[in-house]
């Protein structure tokens, strides 16, 4: 049980820590912005989002991920970039999230996608390693 609290947090902790340096990489480049966000005039990103909300929604996926076999995994993975991307579309309609002209939302697709999968791969390894 150790070993697997230990990969839960470690998981938790690279997906937030990847997620605030991809908005901070994204933001640096202007292709999103974060206009209501926590200590707007010291962050640029959004720090709640990486630092409460990422974590506690990998633990989620995680849980529900080891609970399923390899194509309700594939099928998660599939539904929840999917979920994520039309998460971000609302939050631009309240003015949380806005996106250059030029920004599919099928690159959030295929982002939190790429991303799920590597925060699970992760998860997967750190359990082999004690």
């Amino acid at each position: 049980m150790r070993a697997s609290r230990r990969a839960y947090v470690a998981s938790a902790l690279l997906a937030s820590w990847t997620g605030t340096y991809l908005d901070l990489y994204f933001v640096g480049k202007g292709l999103y912005a974060f206009p209501k966000r926590p200590f707007p005039s010291v962050f640029s990103i959004d720090l709640f989002f990486t630092i409460v909300v990422l974590p506690l929604c990998t633990v989620l996926f995680l849980w529900l991920m080891e609970r399923l076999g390899r194509f309700g995994r594939m099928g998660l993975i599939a539904a929840l970039a999917a979920l994520a991307a039309a998460l971000e579309a609302k939050a631009e309609t309240y003015g949380l999230f806005t996106h250059k002209a030029e920004w599919s939302h099928w690159y959030s697709v295929a982002g939190y996608g790429l991303f799920l999968s590597i925060i699970w791969e992760f998860y997967r390894r750190f359990q082999t390693v004690d």
